[in-house]
């Protein structure tokens, strides 16, 4: 996604880090790169709008559930998979495998 205006940090780039950014893992200079986008560009500001409303909801309907250690890695293999280009399975990889059926 673009807005079609030239800026000093392409949209693309923003969007692909977007999560880095609402969580805090990236460095501070980083963080300023973002926020003067977000002042320039509306669309990736009403992207980062809606992540930020979304992880909120989230937060508060499943901030207290336990989540499995390994969960994180799939998820974010998987994001990276699809925005690398790769093909995603029709199975769910992060379920477990089918219980041995009793014969």
């Amino acid at each position: 996604m673009s807005c079609g205006e030239p800026h000093e940090t392409d949209c693309g780039e923003i969007l692909d880090h977007l999560y880095e950014f609402l969580d805090h893992e990236m460095p501070d200079s980083d963080c300023v790169k973002f926020e003067h986008h977000f002042e320039e560009c509306s669309p990736c500001l009403e992207k980062y709008g809606l992540e930020q409303a979304v992880k909120k909801l989230v937060k508060r309907c499943c901030g207290q559930d336990d989540v499995p250690g390994d969960l994180r890695a799939k998820v974010m293999g998987r994001i990276e998979l699809i925005r690398s280009g790769g093909t995603v399975p029709d199975h769910d990889v992060t379920a477990a495998p089918p219980a041995p059926q009793e014969s």
